[in-house]
C-alpha cells in the first residue's frame, strides 16, 4: 500500500527541487526517498526507476520554461520580444540549475516529453514571428538561439565567465543586440 500524501505528482515535484539543491545528475530514487523520510521501495510505487524519474523532472522543467516564456513574450514581437524570451530562459536557468540541465537531456519518445519539448520550440519559434523568415530558415535560427543561450547560460552558471573584466549583464546585452541584427539581416538561402 502506498504511504499516504506521496504521489507521482508531489514526487515529482520535489525531486525537481532536490536537482536544483544537489543537481540534476545527482538525483536518485535514494536521496529522494530520504526526502520524505521513507525507504527507496516506498517510492517504487510511484516511478518506475530513476530514469522515469529524471524524465519527469525533464518534463515539469520544459513546461515550466514554456510557461515563463510565454508569459514574457505576450505582446512583444522582434528584439522584444527575442530579449524577452532570452532573459526568461537565463533566469530560469539560474534559478532553477537542476530543472534546467533536466530539459536539456534527449529522452525516449514519450508522449508527455514531445509534448513539452514541443511547446518550448513554439515557443522559441514565436520570436521569429517579427522576423519574417520562412522556412528552412526558421529551423536554422531556432538551432542557433538554442545554442547560443544554452552556451552562454552554461558558460555563465559554470564560472566561464568569472575571470573577465567585462560585465557579463553587459556581454549579455550585446550578444541578443548581435542576434537581433542577425536575425534582421538573415541571408537568403542558396
Amino acid at each position: 500500500m502506498a504511504r499516504a500524501g506521496l504521489t507521482a505528482e508531489r514526487l515529482t515535484q520535489a525531486a525537481a527541487e532536490l536537482a536544483d539543491e544537489l543537481g540534476f545528475h545527482n538525483l536518485t530514487v535514494s536521496a529522494l526517498a530520504r526526502r520524505f523520510g521513507v525507504k527507496p521501495a516506498a517510492l517504487y510505487s510511484h516511478v518506475r526507476d530513476v530514469q522515469e524519474l529524471r524524465a519527469r523532472v525533464a518534463v515539469l522543467a520544459l513546461a515550466e520554461l514554456a510557461e515563463r516564456a510565454a508569459a514574457a513574450l505576450a505582446g512583444r514581437a522582434g528584439k522584444d520580444a527575442l530579449v524577452a524570451f532570452a532573459d526568461a530562459y537565463r533566469g530560469y536557468a539560474k534559478e532553477h540549475p537542476g530543472r534546467y540541465a533536466a530539459a536539456q537531456i534527449q529522452l525516449d519518445d514519450e508522449t508527455a516529453y514531445a509534448s513539452a519539448a514541443r511547446r518550448h520550440a513554439e515557443m522559441t519559434r514565436s520570436i521569429l514571428r517579427g522576423y519574417d523568415l520562412p522556412e528552412p530558415a526558421q529551423t536554422d535560427a531556432v538551432r542557433m538561439l538554442g545554442s547560443m543561450f544554452h552556451g552562454f547560460v552554461s558558460l555563465e552558471t559554470q564560472g566561464g565567465f568569472a575571470r573577465t573584466p567585462r560585465e557579463v549583464d553587459v556581454s549579455w546585452a550585446r550578444t541578443l543586440d548581435a542576434l537581433d541584427s542577425v536575425l534582421r539581416n538573415w541571408p537568403p538561402d542558396e
